[in-house]
């Protein structure tokens, strides 16, 4: 189904009054809300990405494959970008990897081996994004908590919890944990020590004893000021005389009591409207708590009650009066109680308000109380309905009476947020509704297999179909079939093209469940997601800003491939126009020619090469280009910031994954991480701070250490030193010690480079390659060394030595770089995995091991035409029982579709 977009078209309502064409004056202003309204989607498109990966859940050793879709306006294929960035994020929201992956045809593939060094159980959090939408907030990149459980160098199986409670002495955590062995029995009567780390400080320890049902208790008593939102439980289990189980704990807890906020609709209360008042009532861990309560005048007299319907949300009609006030009395599930002052209500008012309980009609009203209509009978008032500026539907009257009541069937509008929004006559923006538009027949899409049940190891026929009401769709879609009993899932809980394309990629926050409005949405679902809409702030943006002709800022454009760029300058800095350049890499994989601007400017646009590829760029060919310098331009990467749906990270990894688990620790036996062995054997001393004297005050062992093999994925530097040295934050041009710079102090961290004090631009200079070790001290017991440089804080940069060599100094003069040349390694695009599944040509295979396969089949090139269905063939693994099949993707038109299919494997 498409929908028509307008610029300027007035649709003409013949209800309780009429709206009409009026006079120039009026139709100048909507016309002006109009051409605004044009301006921002057609100057200021919103991007969107959406992943679809093949599993929910993985485990260590696993690769993790996903498919991309890029869209704008009204979903269709985005024309912007050309390249996607896929991040993947800890628990410590340290950056452990990021992928570059071209677009084509507005999809991108992508592939991450979970390897043994890299990832450990726990959770991971993933975004995706384009740099077009670095000029948005990073609420609307798109997320997902991933959670990766460890089946290789498993000792123990644990299951946690823990409770932080505030009282007048401070925070106090208790924490419980259940250790049992691979086979499940508890181990009870083993000693355990346990540390508790904050902002890279202890600041608890202890040991315990787990008792007859292997339960270690640990409490940490309330310190006065000290208030922990994030830290580190460490637990060192005795199994044996010679073998211990070390785990770790990641605890985020939430300090605080129950909440609960009211939302007027249409923005505001008005004395003499009716107006629904929604809630939204949430724990301290920012997910829903159901909530009963009354609404209580200054007098004390009742006037509504209420309740939650879903996830602790609700809503309920008040009619607020001249000079009273009210107040909601709360009682929350956990028996806690809240009293809270509702808002203030306008004296002097006018409201949009609306009902879409049916799937085909939107009924709405404007309502103005008595003091309003008398103030302003007469004058014009516009309705304009738009979706990410593009606009569906506008009107415009005179306010004759005071209620207003009309219609507009839903088939004007696509499906997802569309933004009511009603004008003074003045142009002034009075009353926004939000309202969510299903239309769940503009593409059906299924699966079918060629038989209902089949054998292990036998070969799976299975239909695409996608279609309108009327004939077959062009579309392009991803499969994924898993084993169900080893994967099993919460489908309401999961992150699916419908609920992201349609609903959170517009909105800021968190919401919870949200694919649960999509399963078999019926009137009440339809009721329950009018009333999200009602509570969840919805800001591409304000209509207050861009009337007043304040539009977002575009900092960074849409990247259309791989692009070098940079200026040329001569030895006394001047730019150099019309200065030539060549780039090439390696057996002239990259080969390119340009010249400078008449600023010196240089870009080279549209590269194509892998990721870290060292690439040559040479001036020399330039006039005088033997002093000529060439400075590279830094490229952006966004702010490293945590979790935004930390609410559904999974605490206990262990029991939740246990089948998936179960399945791997089979899958992966022949997998160990190789335990250290002593060589004993002459020492080669490392490069350390030890070395330089003006370090020498500082502690033998560093606060942290990074080892150099971490950064042989980087391409720079400083880029990667922002988000893996731990302790430390990043602000403009320098680093501080993360703790002392979120109390307000701004003292900088020193940086060396084997020994030589420095700035952190300089950081940019030094190879990654070379780096032997990093080295950060939060502290100086002596003093001495901060004194001196009058920091707080060291990170020391210790490059690897070069071997001694009986080298001239003419071989040394050819090795050095010419001062024209530049070696570097840019970001390239990172190379993607194929999906491998056996084929079975017999059942009885000549494949001689167990085929303990959890995905059974991936395809992320799905197409479907006009002429008819698609078929593709795989082949069943050796598990028995459940397979689910899950489709996602869009067709030609937009429209998101998703479909689940089930067969049986005897």
């Amino acid at each position: 189904m498409k929908y028509f977009k307008i610029s300027f078209v007035l649709f003409i309502l013949f209800l309780s009054f009429n709206f009409q064409a009026s006079a120039q004056q009026d139709t100048t202003i909507l016309k002006n809300i109009l051409d605004k309204s044009k301006m921002i989607a057609e100057q200021y498109p919103a991007e969107k990405v959406y992943l679809h990966f093949d599993k929910p859940y993985y485990s260590v050793a696993d690769t993790l494959f996903f498919k991309a879709y890029l869209t704008f306006d009204q979903n269709l294929p985005s024309a912007l970008s050309k390249i996607v960035y896929v991040d993947v994020l800890n628990s410590q929201d340290s950056l452990v990897k990021s992928l570059k992956l071209p677009v084509n045809n507005s999809v991108a593939f992508g592939s991450l081996e979970l390897d043994m060094t890299n990832f450990k159980q726990g959770n991971y959090y993933v975004r995706a994004y384009t740099q077009w939408m670095y000029n948005s907030s990073s609420d609307y990149y798109f997320h997902k908590t991933i959670p990766i459980g460890e089946a290789i160098d498993k000792k123990v199986i644990t299951h946690f919890n823990y409770k932080a409670s505030q009282s007048d002495k401070g925070q106090t955590i208790d924490a419980q944990i259940q250790y049992k062995n691979l086979d499940k029995i508890v181990m009870a009567g083993k000693p355990v020590s346990w540390s508790l780390t904050s902002n890279y400080e202890v600041i608890g320890k202890g040991r315990g004893v787990t008792d007859q049902n292997g339960v270690l208790k640990i409490s940490v008593p309330a310190k006065k000021n000290q208030v922990i939102t994030k830290a580190n439980l460490v637990t060192d289990l005795k199994i044996s005389d010679t073998d211990n189980a070390t785990n770790t704990f990641v605890m985020k807890p939430k300090t605080g009591a129950n909440d609960i906020q009211f939302f007027p609709e249409g923005g505001e209360l008005i004395e003499g409207v009716p107006t629904q008042m929604a809630f939204k009532a949430v724990n301290p861990n920012g997910l829903g708590i159901d909530a009963t309560g009354t609404v209580t005048d200054e007098s004390g007299n009742q006037l509504a009650t209420f309740n939650s319907s879903h996830l602790g949300m609700g809503s309920f009609y008040l009619n607020t009066e001249k000079g009273r006030t009210y107040k909601a009395n709360i009682t929350f599930k956990d028996g806690t109680k809240k009293a809270v002052d509702l808002p203030k209500s306008s004296a002097s008012g006018i409201t949009l308000q609306a009902v879409n309980t049916s799937p085909d009609i939107i009924n709405f009203k404007i309502v103005a109380n008595d003091a309003y209509f008398q103030a302003n009978q007469g004058k014009g008032l516009y309705i304009v309905a738009q979706n990410g500026g593009r606009v569906y539907y506008a009107a415009q009257s005179k306010l004759q009476t005071q209620v207003t009541a009309a219609k507009i069937p839903t088939e004007k509008f696509p499906s997802g947020i569309i933004q009511l929004t009603l004008f003074s006559s003045a142009g002034d923006p009075v009353s926004e509704r939000m309202i969510f538009i299903l239309h769940q027949d503009a593409m059906k899409l299924s699966l079918k297999s060629d038989l209902p049940s089949y054998k292990v190891r036998q070969k799976v026929k299975m239909t695409i179909s996608a279609k309108d009401s009327t004939q077959n769709l062009a579309g392009d879609f991803s499969l994924s079939v898993v084993d169900q009993q080893k994967v099993p899932v919460d489908e309401n809980t999961e992150t699916t093209i419908v609920s992201s394309l349609l609903l959170t990629s517009d909105l800021q926050g968190f919401v919870e469940r949200p694919n649960y409005y999509f399963i078999k949405t019926d009137a009440k679902k339809r009721a329950e997601l009018d009333i999200l809409m009602l509570t969840q702030g919805y800001r591409r943006f304000s209509y207050k800003e861009i009337l007043a002709n304040r539009f977002p800022q575009t900092t960074y454009l849409p990247e259309q491939g791989i692009s070098v760029s940079g200026i040329l300058r001569d030895r006394t800095g001047m730019p150099v126009k019309k200065g030539a350049l060549r780039l090439t890499g390696p057996g002239r994989s990259v080969s390119a020619e340009t010249l400078t601007t008449n600023s010196g400017i240089f870009n080279f646009k549209n590269l194509v090469f892998e990721d870290g590829l060292e690439l040559l760029l040479n001036a020399k060919y330039s006039a005088n280009g033997s002093n000529l310098m060439i400075m590279l331009d830094e490229q952006a990467f966004p702010e490293v910031s945590g979790n935004p749906d930390v609410a559904t990270e999974v605490m206990n990894i262990d029991s939740t994954l246990s089948s998936y688990l179960d399945n791997s620790k089979k899958q992966y036996s022949n997998l160990r991480t190789l335990k250290e062995v002593q060589i004993t054997g002459a020492t080669v001393k490392k490069p350390s701070h030890a070395d330089h004297p003006a370090l020498s005050g500082l502690s033998s062992m560093p606060d942290h250490q990074i080892d150099g093999e971490r950064f042989k994925d980087c391409n720079d530097l400083l880029t990667c030193l922002k988000t893996m040295a731990l302790g430390l934050t990043f602000d403009v041009d320098k680093f501080y010690v993360n703790r002392d710079y979120q109390q307000g102090n701004r003292t900088p961290v020193q940086i060396f480079i084997n020994g030589a004090p420095v700035d952190a631009v300089n950081l940019s200079s030094v190879m990654p390659g070379e780096v032997e070790s990093v080295e950060i001290f939060l502290r100086d017991q002596l003093g001495i060394t901060f004194k001196n440089y009058n920091a707080n804080g060291i990170l020391v940069i210790n490059t690897k030595k070069a071997p001694k060599s009986n080298m001239s100094l003419s071989d040394l003069k050819k090795m050095l770089p010419e001062n024209n040349t530049m070696k570097f390694i840019p970001r390239g695009y990172t190379k993607v995995r194929e999906f491998y599944a056996p084929k079975y040509t017999t059942q009885i295979s000549s494949y001689t091991g167990n085929d303990l396969r959890t995905t059974i089949y991936w395809n992320p090139k799905i197409q479907t035409t006009e002429a008819g269905d698609t078929v593709v063939e795989f082949y069943n693994a050796d598990g028995k029982g459940t397979y689910r099949a899950v489709i996602e993707g869009l067709d030609k038109n937009g429209n998101p579709g998703r479909f689940i299919y089930r067969y049986t494997v005897k």
